[in-house]
């Protein structure tokens, strides 16, 4: 006997409270689902269902069966997704919040034209790092300074300004806005990675900003919100700018950038990603 197809022949008419209909919705003929229960009863030395001209209802030994049957279908599933991702060796690849929806579709399309099947999992950067080491994910693209990256991003101050010149933090200091609340400079979570914040932060100490003026955001949402509704900036690439609708100005004092590589669970992957998808990464990034 065929304990699984059994059991979901049982769990299907259940259901349904139909042999029919029950069939029906297992995609097996009615015959078929009345063998497999009948042989589901011998099985288990019980009848599990109780046959009637119009109806079909559980016994009570059925009731006491219908949950591990019903378990034990929903393990076999799980068990030929897993089966199907192993043969196709689909693995996770943690991406930046902030990643394009489009352009992640067109990273899964390429790499399944080179035999690389796998789905995005976004997280911010600290959550990167940490999927990979607990091997929740293969891979992830975590940020690291620029000069250790594989790809870098610019980032900027946008704003309502449309200016494109560059945009000194000098420029923001209280003594230079003397009757308005200072202008703040908001730190989305992608940034919220030393080589980013812990500069900016020292920068604005250097040029004399006040120490709430170097502001983290929760949420890429919240970040914006301060962008587009007063005179605040945001710390983010050309590419978010656009999206946002805001002006994009470099830092004038020095500049600042993201950077990116692959880590992986095992380097195979991660050099196979790196060497193939490199372009479609680059441009998820923005970089």
């Amino acid at each position: 006997m065929d304990l699984i197809a059994s059991c979901a022949a049982f769990v299907a008419v259940s259901r349904h409270a139909s042999f029919t209909q029950g069939a029906a919705a297992a995609g097996i003929p009615q015959p078929v689902a009345s063998r497999r229960i009948a042989a589901l009863e011998r099985h288990l030395g019980a009848l599990v269902l109780e046959r009637s001209s119009r109806t079909v209802v559980l016994t009570p030994f059925g009731r006491d069966m219908l949950p591990m049957a019903q378990r034990l279908v929903d393990l076999a599933d799980a068990m030929r997704d897993n089966a199907d991702r192993a043969r196709l060796r689909v693995f996770d690849l943690a991406v930046p919040v902030s990643c394009p929806a489009l352009a992640l579709a067109r990273l899964i399309a390429d790499g399944r034209h080179h035999g690389l099947y796998f789905d995005v999992v976004p997280a911010e950067p600290s959550q990167r790092s940490d999927l990979v080491r607990a091997r929740e994910v293969h891979a992830a693209i975590t940020a690291v300074p620029p000069g250790d990256g594989t790809w870098q991003v610019p980032v900027g101050l946008a704003g309502n300004d449309q200016a494109d010149t560059a945009m000194f933090l000098e420029e923001l200091r209280p003594a230079r806005t003397a009757g308005s609340a200072p202008r703040r400079v908001w730190i989305q979570p992608e940034d919220v990675v030393p080589h980013v914040l812990d500069r900016m932060v020292r920068l604005g100490n250097a040029v004399g900003l006040q120490r709430s003026q170097i502001t983290t955001a929760r949420t890429v949402p919240a970040a914006v919100s301060r962008a587009i509704s007063g005179a605040d900036l945001l710390l983010c690439s050309r590419r978010e700018a656009e999206a946002w609708g805001l002006g994009w100005r470099p830092v004038g004092e020095e500049p600042f950038s993201r950077g990116y590589t692959i880590t992986s669970a095992d380097k195979e992957d991660g050099r196979k990603v790196r060497a193939l998808l490199s372009d479609a990464i680059a441009d998820c990034l923005g970089a």
